[in-house]
């Protein structure tokens, strides 16, 4: 075999040759190809001399969307449809010595069309995209091998059934012989089978040969231990050996039984993600390396199932998918067949037989590529497609094909819309709110969501402005995939989506859908990849408690296959590690106790997935809380000037204006703290995206800038009344704003506090906020900010921007609000930057206990909560703004649903409540 990958050259007016990479995409090297051009690669080829007496083959494992192979200008044979492999005899156009490869290659061909390939990636996808290899074989030789395992009814000891196709070009004497071997995951042999052929029962020169392999006892394949042995196929004629093919199989059975799926004889619940074949630069044509990359980090966030949206995945892809862990649906290059998002259905008709040979051929093209990977276990028909009698068609010749594995067609199973009369093994719904899983109680069929819980993406000016919003996402998630998790006949579902969808074009412009992936383009793990990790997380630590000289904890196994006894447990107890043993079985709940003598402070326990990463880690603080020590005492002084009021506290003088009743500075020895103290603010829902329409085909790449925010107009004060005691200062000022009017109260003691808190309505305004509360706004140096707060998880990782104990460092950096062009970032997502500061910085921690921000110069602002208030700082106009808010909820997505819309109010006739406590030291 002899890889042809590498440099090409390429013309597209057939005259002027440039280099060219093979594989890759014809836009991202700088090629555009439009509508009924044609680029024509070209190649010398040689081919050894030791293959003068073979057959010689080429095989394309995807060219987008339609190829036409020439070998020495004479066609071979062309091939319509992107990423499934095509492959042709190029034996009798080869010259003995020169041979020139050609390649013409058309882009927004019939299948483009019907797979909306590009339109959804927003450009032209054009070119030879995976790998090209070419290879010989002997005059007979195996031409096909379909393995299918089927298990006894206690799933113990197998069958391999082995469907060989034998090419015997014309008749040969001697006798011919098929060897199988089987061998162990470390080379030790299992079963060796010889089968002889009779060469008279030929059909258009191929002999059909089934082979029945019983296995005793077999280790079985599935995600949580994919265990792999090695298949090798030997034919041989008259005793002599002729070919040789070698793949990893596993034994892996599928069955659909009622509304549920079964793996070697367990019910399974699919948890992952929908994954497109995405690099900023490469475009749709990924590495090796990419594809292995992709795999890993997917199961290392707790994922046993990946979606191909919305297109086969290539060989890497799967083979990565066997080794790691990870079940498959794959799905054929069709989406939006009579769908709203695909224009062209306004002008044909979906049920015009013309396109069934498409349809078939896709998905024909698809399960002959993927069928002997244990990690596939359904094939998609289609994406978000209606259902009509040319899929009936369909459908019946996928099973008829291949019958182990149950199909799926992606529409939507319940309501009005889309809802065709499917009947595919597997039934589906896209998008619903945490009602859906309870909806499958009655389905038929298994329901599967094939895309839920969208990330936020389409209000991109939000997210620029808070990427907490990301961080936001994850417990709601959590509560949904429980709720999932719950419900027998709901199969599971797909995160949408997977990675974030940009490329980076030669000509400056970034285009795609943008950033609704847990990872981004780079492979950097975003806010959203450890919640999907928690919400997926195997293992379930509940009700922790110390009793009698032990450690209690309620423990759910969520693995399908995996006992607790079969992983690693590692639990630190007052800083002592402890050995830990569990019997819990999978699907199963119980109690883990471990013995410890003396009181137990902190407790950290962690659960080791099979595959040897971290899948579920927790911390507890079973200590005394602790009450905050008040400060020194303070000396405390009030004064009254013409148009204002100054009040010390110790080293720190308050100033007060009259006119508004609004704090305007704060100083400490001659250094400013803040100059505007503590004012109500709004911060809207804004689902804005910058100037992108939220449909395929638009440029994502646009000079967008973050939502600047204000405090309320604050027109005047109406009254303030001052009161004096021993330990502290009160001002009660009645508020008049241009959006409402309320009370304001600030409270200076001699503990060193300084508390506001307030009451205002907005009255009859139909305002709907993402966050309210009290606004500080101190000077640029002030930028270093630490806090302390209760997370929605007990741990999380040292880059996440929702950790529960963090410093993070204003770093702002003026951008045009989308990622920089081509540069690959060598530091985490945190860092990451905008003029309003670092993603670190700028964004919202939910939670917080404690708050602080620092100058450098000796001077910090603290504020304490109760652990239901909001902290959020970014630069402004040359000043740091900071939000302690009352209310906040998880952004304006306009793509939500429920669980992840919760919490969205008006503020209409209602009265807005809060308290601030800071103190500066």
């Amino acid at each position: 075999m002899i890889s042809l990958n590498g440099e090409w050259e390429v013309s597209v007016d057939g005259k002027n040759y440039a280099e060219i990479k093979v594989p890759g995409e014809l836009i991202m090297q700088g090629v555009e190809l439009g509508i009924g051009e044609t680029a024509r690669y070209r190649r010398d080829l040689l081919v050894p001399k030791d293959w003068k007496d073979h057959r010689v083959f080429i095989r394309f494992d995807g060219v987008s969307s339609y190829a036409s192979v020439k070998i020495n200008d004479t066609v071979i044979g062309d091939h319509e449809g992107s990423f499934v492999p095509f492959e042709f005899e190029i034996t009798q156009a080869l010259n003995s010595d020169r041979n020139v490869l050609t390649v013409d290659v058309k882009a927004h061909t019939i299948s483009d069309i019907l797979a909306c390939t590009s339109q959804y990636a927003a450009h032209t996808v054009a070119g030879i995209l995976r790998k090209v290899t070419l290879f010989t074989l002997p005059q007979v030789h195996v031409a096909d091998l379909s393995v299918q395992t089927f298990f006894d009814e206690q799933y113990q000891n197998a069958r391999l059934q082995l469907t060989t196709q034998i090419a015997v070009p014309s008749p040969t004497g001697g006798k011919l012989q098929l060897r199988y071997t089987l061998l162990t995951a470390d080379g030790k042999k299992v079963k060796e089978t010889v089968t002889s052929l009779d060469q008279q029962a030929l059909s258009n020169g191929l002999k059909a040969n089934q082979t029945l392999i019983k296995v005793n006892r077999p280790r079985h394949w599935n995600p949580e231990t994919p265990y792999l042995y090695t298949l090798t196929t030997e034919l041989l004629q008259n005793g002599d050996f002729l070919q040789r093919t070698t793949q990893r199989i596993g034994f892996r059975q599928v069955e659909v039984r009622q509304s549920r799926v079964y793996v070697n004889g367990r019910s399974i619940k699919l948890h992952g993600v929908n994954r497109h074949a995405v690099h900023p630069i490469t475009g749709r044509s990924l590495s090796p390396e990419l594809d292995r990359l992709d795999a890993r980090l997917f199961k290392e966030a707790n994922c046993n199932y990946i979606r191909t949206s919305h297109y086969p995945p290539s060989d890497e892809f799967l083979q990565a998918a066997d080794e790691l862990g990870l079940f498959v649906e794959s799905e054929a290059s069709l989406t939006w067949i009579e769908h709203h998002a695909s224009p062209i259905w306004g002008h044909w008709d979906y049920t015009d037989k013309k396109f069934f040979p498409y349809f078939l051929q896709a998905n024909l093209d698809q399960v002959q590529a993927n069928k002997n990977h244990p990690s596939v276990i359904i094939w998609s028909l289609a994406n978000e497609s209606r259902w009509s009698a040319l899929w009936n068609d369909v459908n019946a010749v996928i099973k008829n094909l291949d019958s182990s594995r149950p199909t799926s067609f992606h529409d939507q199973c319940w309501g009005g819309f889309n809802n065709a009369g499917s009947t595919a093994d597997i039934a589906n719904y896209h998008y619903p709110g945490i009602n859906g899983p309870a909806a499958t109680t009655p389905a038929s069929r298994p329901v599967l969501f094939g895309e839920y819980a969208h990330l936020s993406t389409y209000n991109r000016r939000e997210i620029l402005t808070d990427p907490g919003v990301r961080d936001a996402y994850n417990q709601p998630l959590v509560m949904f995939y429980d709720s999932i998790y719950t419900y027998p006949n709901n199969l599971g579902g797909a995160i949408w989506s997977g990675i974030d969808d940009s490329f980076h074009l030669p000509d400056g412009r970034i285009v795609g859908y943008g950033p609704w992936g847990p990872i981004d383009g780079w492979r950097r793990k975003k806010p959203e990849y450890f919640g999907m990790k928690k919400a997926y997380s195997p293992v379930k630590v509940k009700n922790v408690k110390t009793a009698s000289g032990k450690l209690q904890m309620e423990v759910e196994n969520r693995y399908d296959f995996t006992a607790l006894s079969d992983i690693q447990i590692q639990a630190v107890i007052n800083g002592e590690e402890v050995a830990v043993k569990s019997d819990i079985g999978p699907r199963q709940s119980g109690l883990i106790e471990i013995l410890y003598e003396g009181l137990i402070h902190t407790v950290g326990v962690t659960f080791f997935d099979p595959n040897g990463f971290v899948a579920e880690e927790e911390y507890y603080d079973l200590s005394e809380k602790q009450p905050v020590e008040a400060g020194s005492e303070r000396s405390l002084a009030l004064s009254e000037h013409d148009n204002v009021y100054l009040i010390r506290q110790g080293e720190i003088t308050y100033t007060i204006s009259k006119i508004t009743g609004i704090v305007v500075s704060a100083e400490k020895d001659g250094q400013e703290v803040f100059t505007t103290g503590p004012q109500f603010t709004v911060m809207p829902m804004n689902s804005e995206n910058g100037g992108k329409n939220n449909i395929a085909g638009e440029t994502y790449q646009r000079i967008i800038h973050p939502i600047q925010s204000w405090p309320w107009y604050l027109k005047f004060a109406s009254a303030i009344s001052v009161k004096e005691s021993e330990n502290s200062i009160d001002f009660d000022v009645e508020t008049t704003f241009k959006e409402g009017k309320g009370h304001i109260r600030y409270q200076f003691s001699s503990d060193g506090m300084f508390t506001t808190d307030y009451e205002i309505s907005a009255g009859d305004q139909e305002l709907r906020p993402y966050q309210y509360g009290l606004l500080l706004q101190l000077p640029k140096t002030f930028d270093q900010l630490s806090w302390k707060r209760n997370g929605d998880f007990t741990v999380y990782p040292a880059d996440h921007i929702g950790r529960n104990v963090g410093i993070a460092t204003l770093n702002s950096k003026v951008t045009n609000g989308v990622e920089p062009w081509r540069e690959r970032p060598l530091w985490p997502w945190k860092d990451d930057a905008t003029e309003m500061g670092s993603n670190d910085f700028r964004s919202t921690k939910r939670f917080i206990e404690r708050a602080a921000l620092s100058n450098g110069k000796g001077i910090t602002i603290s504020v304490l909560s109760d652990g239901k208030q909001a902290s959020r700082t970014w630069l402004q106009e040359e000043q740091i703004n900071w939000l302690i808010a009352d209310y906040f909820n998880n952004g304006s997505e306009p793509f939500y649903g429920t669980p992840h819309n919760n919490g969205r109010i008006t503020m209409k006739d209602q009265v807005a409540k809060g308290k601030l406590i800071l103190f500066i030291e």
